[in-house]
Formats: C-alpha cells, structure tokens, sequence
C-alpha cells in the first residue's frame, strides 16, 4: 500500500438514509476537496482550519449534484493522522456514489478494505487491539459486546499489556546490564525480584486469558439447543426468548419437524438458538428426520436448554435427554409450573446441576432464565471496563505471553542461569509487542484489517 496517496469512501451503510458520508484521507484531502465542493461563503477548503465546518454544494464537471455539509479535520488531530475532509450529503445509493465518483476524478483512490482504521494504526494513533476493537463495535449484537469493544478501544486492554510488558523490559534490562557491565554500581539481581515480576505477569495474563471465553459468548454468542419430548413448550420457550412467534406452537405432538434457528440477546449474552423437533420415538419419515437432527445438534451445542413438562412424569425419552445433559453446559427447565407437579424433580437435580423452573406461556422465570444463562456462560460477573480479549489471535498472542514467564520462573527455581530467565522473558515480550502491534509482520496487519468493511 502506498501510504502517501489520498484515499476515498463512502462510510455510511449502501442503502437509502438520511445522510451518506464520503471520508476523504490524505495528503491532497483539502485540495481534492476544493475541486468539487463550492461553499456558499466561496471560502476555499484549503483554507479552513481543522474541526470546521462548511455547507455548499458537490459539482462534478460545472453540473451540481448534491447539497451538502463539509467537514475539515487537520492531521495529526483526525482518525487516521493525515488531513481528512469528510462530506455529508443527502443518503442514498445513486447520490452518495456520484459524490464518491466525483471525489475519484478529482484525484483521490478508492480506499481499501479498513484502510481508513490501517492509516490510523500506522501513523500510531491506535495499537493493533484498539483497531480490532473498532470492527467489534460495528458488529456488536448487544450492549454488552459493545461496551466491551468500546473500552478496549479506549485502550483498556493495550494498558494492561503495556504493564506487564514494562515490567517485564525493565528486568531484562536489569539482568543484561549487571550481567554486561560487573564493574560499575548496578544493583545486584535477586531470584526474589523476579519472581516478583514473573508472578504479578502470570496474575495479569491468566485474567486476560479467563476473559476470553467470557468475551466471545458476549461478542459471538453460544451455540444453543431447545431439546425435549413433543409438547413440554421448546417452540413457546423459543418464541419468549426470541420476543415474537418464531417457532409455530400447537397441541400437536410433532408439530415442530426441523431445527428452527434465531439469534436472541439474553442479558449480556449472544445465544444462537435452535428449536429442535420433539425427542420421541417415530414412525413419521418426515418427523423421524426432524428428531434425527435434533440429535446431532445436541452433540455440537455449547449450551443445552433442557426442557421438561411439571405436569407429566419422566418417560424413556425425557431419561435419554437427562443422560445426554450430564456431558454437556446444560440447563435442565422445568416448564408449565402452572401445573400440579408429577414430574420426579430429585432425578433431574440429581443428574444436572442447573434447574430453572419457569410458564414459559406466561412468561414467568424469564428472569431466573437470564441469570442462570449468564453463569454458565460466565457472563454473570462481566465487567466490560475491565478489558477483554476479543480473538483467537489476541488470545495466542497472551498465552504464549503467559507460558514464557512460566518457563522463565521455571528456569529460576530450577538453578538455571540467569541468562536462560532472560531468553524465555524476552520471548514473553515479543508475543506482547506482536499482540499491540509495534513489532509484528505485514502478514498479521493486513490479516486484522481484511475484514474491515471499505469506508473505515
């Protein structure tokens, strides 16, 4: 990528709206500018100050294609570092793209996929994690996933890092320096000082670490099976969850006969969801297939809603689910509480640890519903200002952080030498600088930014 070209996008969403915005980056952003927008105070572009602003019109070739407002940020103080001009017009495909096409002949060059966001990472502005945190506010799912992205982009998590990797780069450089220069007045190294260091590292990453899990069941959500016999309520619990009649829901046995799929936000957790047809034994080809893949579905969910009828008792099917929730995160829902109670309740506490009891009808136990969601996914503590990792990539990056300093402690306690301490602590700050980006390859940049949409 040329980083001194001037670069052009549309940044809001292809679609009809009130405002579409076309983002203009670069050395020649203003004097691109001037060329097709004409301010009514006839005020050149090139001469306004940063965070101004200006309306006129957008011409292209003498003819006037839209009215519009445009704003001036001045590098080094704009998203990307470099001089911005951003020019919003009146919402809509066919506008927006001549305003784009215009801002094109004038001189600029369609940006990339996240070359905006790339810019702004390369002119230091923002460390690999806090770019990363910027796709994840656009395509958070809830408040939760959106809060979380928003203080990692605030620099949360990169403080953290940046702790530990300090710590860590001055204890190297205390051991290279008593081990280099003997002869001057360096203060000696003790095994205490760093295990110091090695155990208040190995505290930071492992809590990183435990928030992985934690953050990609806010984030991406967790694959959830309804499973049960015909008729305990799977479709009427699918629809409480989901707000509205997504599952069809009769007196008929069967009636359910495929997976039927949503994505629902219970608390601060993503669950995709699928509503299995009735677990029962079935001469119905068509059924048969439904339960058939109910089954299957069981075997590769993270999280097992099981649902049961208070009003009937146990049967050979109800038992089979019961046995197939002690290898899985289960909850085990006891549904229609409206009703006198047959079901043998001691066997299911017996054999799952979560029960919730709920009229998924009238909608009551919703509540005990969320919460017990929420502790399973590990959710119910979540604490977004805390910072988490949001991908497998981060997550490596801090596991193998993790594993040098262990080794490094390991080395220590083991009688090696202080040189060996130091490799394994220098190993833990490569993976730290890659994991922040200040010492990574162009392979792992342009893998981060791939995903980005154009226009950010």
């Amino acid at each position: 990528m040329n980083e001194n070209k001037t670069i052009a996008a549309i940044s809001t969403a292809q679609g009809e709206g009130g405002i579409g915005v076309i983002r203009i980056s670069g050395d020649d952003a203003l004097m691109i500018a001037d060329k097709v927008f004409k301010p009514i105070s006839n005020k050149k572009i090139t001469d306004m100050k940063g965070y101004t602003a200006a309306y006129g019109k957008v011409c292209c070739d003498g003819e006037v294609i839209d009215e519009a407002v445009l704003l001036v940020f001045k590098a080094p103080h704009s998203y990307t570092g470099e001089d911005v001009v951003e020019i919003s017009c009146h919402g809509g495909i066919y506008i927006t793209k001549q305003v784009l096409r215009a801002v094109l002949n004038a001189g600029a060059e369609p940006a990339l996929a996240g070359e905006f966001t790339k810019r702004a990472f390369l002119n230091g502005k923002i460390d690999l994690t806090e770019a990363e945190a910027v796709i994840d506010i656009i395509t958070a799912k809830s408040k939760g996933a959106a809060r979380a992205a928003l203080y990692v982009k605030d620099g949360v998590l990169r403080k953290k890092i940046d702790e530990v990797k300090n710590n860590l780069l001055a204890q190297v450089a205390h051991l290279s320096a008593w081990a280099d220069y003997p002869e001057e007045d360096i203060a000696e190294v003790t095994d205490k000082s760093i295990i110091d260091v090695c155990n208040n590292s190995i505290g930071t990453l492992e809590k990183l670490l435990k928030s992985y899990d934690c953050g990609q069941a806010v984030k991406q959500g967790i694959d959830t099976v309804i499973a049960g016999r015909p008729n305990v309520g799977k479709s009427t619990l699918m629809n409480l969850l989901s707000g509205y009649e997504k599952s069809i829901v009769t007196d008929i046995p069967g009636t359910t006969r495929d997976i039927v799929e949503d994505t629902v936000v219970v608390g601060d957790v993503v669950l995709r969801l699928s509503d299995t047809a009735g677990l029962r034994t079935t001469e119905d080809t068509v059924e048969k297939i439904g339960v058939d893949r109910a089954k299957k579905r069981l075997e590769q969910c993270g999280l097992l809603l099981a649902v049961f009828d208070n009003g009937r008792e146990l049967d050979d099917d109800d038992i089979n689910l019961i046995d197939s929730a002690k290898n899985l995160p289960a909850i085990a829902i006891i549904n229609k509480t409206d009703l006198n109670r047959k079901i043998n309740i001691k066997y299911i506490e017996e054999n799952i640890k979560n029960i919730v009891y709920i009229s998924a009808y009238n909608g009551e136990g919703k509540d005990e519903l969320v919460a017990a969601i929420e502790k399973i996914a590990g959710t119910d503590k979540f604490n977004p200002s805390e910072g988490i990792l949001s991908n497998e990539r981060q997550r490596l990056a801090v596991r193998n952080a993790l594993n040098s300093v262990k080794e490094a402690k390991s080395a220590l306690e083991y009688g090696m030498t202080f040189d060996a301490v130091t490799v394994s602590l220098e190993d833990a700050i490569s993976e730290l600088l890659e994991l922040t980006g200040e010492k990574t390859s162009d392979e792992v940049i342009d893998r981060v930014f791939h995903n980005f949409c154009v226009g950010k």
